[in-house]
């Protein structure tokens, strides 16, 4: 029996313009994203039937059925013939990706496990990854993305992708714990029309140059997010007055938010004084940047 293993990273929004929004309904962004070294791990078995069990310390409320995108996800590359199991790490709906990053491994998985898609993929890559992205966007605008798990922009509804090379950064992420409900956020949105991200993203010698440059970007969500959930404007007023912390700013539509710092061993205190001063916070710290290699799956 073939086992396969693929790691799911955390996607972060570093920023997060909202630029306007389609007559569908559909809002256009712009987003700077990363990928964390936190995330999920899927468990893949050959078998006789798509099955799917959910485990982990983050497990509670997620569900083992077809509401899980990754489920859906394997059913894109065939509807039998494996047993999926999912721990989960990372908080769900909080804005760091989690079923998408799911289901991008998911996928990833699947098709290691099957030796026609592989062989599919080695002798047309691009066209036959086209077709797979293309079905993947149907599960949510993230799942694209996830699958590249590298430093990209991120455009339109999320479906125009350009992969942007960024310095590591280490980072504290921080949920509170409280649920924000997505569209609860949009519609408080006072202004679904901001300006976009310069055309050019710059190239940045190291983090301090990153972290400065966003500092004069923006996540357009973070202002309605606090006025639906006031508790993240905690969250970031603790993270930003942790020693080293240059930027604190909200993830997607929240509720996590991340502390950027210059060093592993800033990052690391900042998370252990959060950890133990906050115990009913998820805190947990990371290195935010190319997540690729990390997320190829491995057989056994």
């Amino acid at each position: 029996m073939t086992t396969v293993n693929v790691f799911a990273p955390a996607k972060i929004n570093l920023t997060l313009h909202v630029t306007g929004q389609r007559d569908d309904g559909y809002h256009l962004l712009d987003s700077l994203v990363t990928f964390a070294s936190v995330g999920d791990r899927l468990e893949l078995k050959s078998g006789n039937a798509l099955s799917l069990t959910v485990e982990g310390p983050e497990a509670a409320g997620v569900p083992a059925d077809m509401a899980n995108l990754a489920l859906q996800a394997a059913a894109l590359v065939q509807k039998d013939g494996a047993a999926l199991r999912l721990e989960k790490f990372l908080p769900p709906a909080s804005g760091i990706g989690g079923g998408s990053a799911d289901a991008a491994a998911a996928w990833r998985g699947m098709v290691w496990l099957d030796e026609a898609q592989m062989d599919a993929l080695a002798s047309a890559p691009e066209e036959t990854a086209k077709q797979h992205r293309e079905a993947l966007s149907s599960l949510g605008a993230d799942v694209p993305m996830c699958l590249a798990c590298k430093p990209m922009r991120a455009r339109g509804i999320g479906d125009q992708l350009d992969v942007v090379p960024l310095p590591t950064l280490y980072a504290v992420l921080v949920n509170p714990r409280l649920p924000v409900s997505t569209p609860s956020v949009f519609k408080a949105l006072v202004s679904k029309t901001n300006p976009p991200m310069p055309d050019e993203i710059p190239a940045f010698a190291d983090a301090a140059a990153l972290i400065d440059w966003l500092r004069g970007m923006r996540n357009d969500l973070e202002p309605p997010a606090v006025a639906v959930q006031p508790a993240i404007a905690d969250v970031l007023g603790v993270l930003a007055a942790q020693d080293g912390c240059g930027l604190a700013r909200m993830s997607g539509s929240g509720a996590t938010c991340f502390g950027l710092f210059e060093t592993e061993a800033e990052a690391k205190d900042a998370a252990g004084v959060l950890y133990h001063a906050h115990p009913d916070w998820w805190v947990v710290g990371c290195v935010l940047g190319d997540q690729f290699n990390a997320a190829l799956p491995k057989v056994s």
